[in-house]
């Protein structure tokens, strides 16, 4: 089976760039209600990353004790470290590697052969996949 199947294309995707500001970055999660997004370079559309919820409030909020949403918008997300980014796949990939990846993240980047970001494959489509499928399974004939 092709992985594009499960694609939810970059034009339905919230993602950041990496010279985003901390406030942007927090409002763009807010606004979408995600715990995680996918950073990209800006220069050339390549996936960067993952930045977390937990990536920002253990590697950056906590260094600013007094941080206010306007001192948010001088901070740049790029400086903050990051726990693990989640891995990216090929647009190419096969089922076995997507689904090593999805076990361990909330979603999977895909890249085309420049690297370039083409949108991401979640856990929850593969787990609506499998679960028609063996919904089909059980039906008596």
């Amino acid at each position: 089976m092709n992985i594009l199947f499960f694609l939810k294309p970059k034009s339905e995707v919230a993602f950041i760039y990496d010279y985003s500001t901390l406030r942007q970055v927090l409002e763009t999660m807010e606004f979408h209600k995600y715990a995680s997004i996918p950073m990209l370079n800006k220069a050339g559309g390549e996936y960067v990353g993952t930045m977390t919820e937990g990536d920002i409030l253990w590697g950056g909020i906590k260094k600013y004790t007094n941080l206010n949403l306007k001192e948010a918008e001088t901070i740049f997300i790029q400086d903050f470290p990051r726990k693990a980014d989640y891995e990216a796949v090929s647009a190419d990939a096969d089922m076995e590697d997507l689904l090593q990846k999805a076990m361990n993240q909330n979603f999977v980047p895909v890249v085309d052969d420049q690297k370039k970001f083409i949108g991401i494959i979640t856990r929850k489509s593969i787990i609506e996949y499998c679960y028609e499928k063996i919904k089909k399974l059980d039906e008596p004939y």
